[in-house]
């Protein structure tokens, strides 16, 4: 009898509730009917067919290059982004990143705002700031350059001026201040072992996690019609209630999900009802992206394979209430069963309008 009634458990853990087959909720069945958009993918290739082998998924990118090598690696990154932008520019929007070098020059501004807007001129339509401002890069005096720094005004009031997004990695994880075996997330852990000197928890010297956050809002404020994504949750990740708070002190702001999805699901864990509610709330704030990277070289058939799993592995989370494995954490999530009307907006609506020159509109 025992055996049996385990049986059932079993079967009925590992089937959908009726609820996630609702007429007003997707299913699984619905994945490659439902078009959707990537808003956060660093695609560095010549190679295009990862993005053709994407239009199964129905998936659009928004494709950056970030200020993170050698001013050879910059520049070839933002070759492929116009490169992939040019062979699909219905499936593949471009997104650049200004270099610091020259930084205590006295036209480092006039220069990379020249730099910047031949990158629109070619199809950019945002720009990518990176957490090597305020964790990497010093000035002349040997001091860390901070992003609410007085010099980087001229060139956000540009943007503003011109309505181009600002995208902003800035900061880490909280889980970064912390020993590795008391972060709450096995990528974090894994990331910041083979990453030390980015681990902070290890550079008690450094501006801690409430500096960088406190930074960014200084920033924010003093451009409040600055349109903004938050990279990877705004780096608010390990408290929706925090994010929500910063979405509404700043109201031209959203937030991306990329790459911290193992946060929420943790949170969602420990109360299911309070994540779902949050992504009600704020359902047209959020964006949806995985942070996926193909450099050269790169097979696409596998990389689409792999990503593909994520794809479907988040979808099954947004969308449905059944049970899913996550690599993130070692015990199985149940997932939130979101309404359609909100999943479209998570994964394009939003998107579409953040975007509003993007993807042939």
């Amino acid at each position: 009898m025992r055996r049996r009634l385990l049986a059932i458990m079993i079967l009925l853990t590992s089937q959908p509730c009726l609820r996630s087959q609702s007429p007003d909720r997707f299913s699984m069945e619905d994945y490659d009917q439902v078009e959707k958009i990537d808003i956060h993918a660093h695609i560095h290739t010549e190679n295009t067919d990862f993005v053709a082998l994407s239009q199964r998924d129905r998936f659009r990118f928004l494709n950056m290059a970030v200020q993170s090598g050698t001013p050879e690696e910059n520049r070839k990154k933002h070759d492929t982004i116009f490169i992939q932008y040019q062979a699909a520019p219905d499936r593949s929007a471009p997104v650049s990143s200004f270099p610091l070098s020259g930084w205590d020059e006295p036209d480092w501004v006039e220069k990379t705002i020249a730099y910047l807007d031949d990158t629109f001129a070619k199809g950019a339509v945002g720009v990518k700031v990176w957490k090597n401002i305020g964790m990497v890069f010093r000035d002349r005096q040997g001091q860390l350059i901070m992003i609410d720094d007085p010099q980087f005004d001229p060139i956000f009031d540009h943007l503003q001026a011109r309505g181009i997004v600002l995208i902003g990695h800035l900061g880490e994880p909280k889980n970064c201040w912390l020993p590795l075996e008391e972060m709450t997330v096995n990528n974090d852990r894994s990331y910041f072992r083979e990453h030390p000197q980015y681990h902070m928890h290890l550079h008690p010297e450094m501006p801690s996690y409430q500096d960088q956050i406190d930074a960014r809002d200084r920033m924010l404020a003093k451009h409040p019609d600055l349109r903004f994504v938050g990279a990877h949750l705004a780096s608010l990740e390990w408290s929706v209630d925090e994010i929500g708070q910063f979405l509404d002190r700043f109201p031209n702001a959203v937030v991306g999900v990329a790459a911290r999805m193992g946060q929420v699901q943790y949170q969602s864990h420990q109360d299911r009802g309070r994540v779902t509610e949050f992504f009600t709330k704020y359902q047209d704030r959020i964006l949806y992206g995985t942070d996926t990277g193909l450099g050269p070289g790169s097979d696409a058939a596998q990389k689409h394979a792999q990503v593909r799993q994520k794809w479907q592995r988040d979808w099954r989370y947004f969308c449905t209430d059944q049970i899913v494995s996550v690599p993130e954490l070692d015990t199985p999530i149940q997932g939130l069963a979101l309404p359609k009307q909100v999943v479209e907006k998570i994964y394009r609506l939003n998107a579409l309008r953040t975007f509003p020159n993007s993807w042939g509109q």
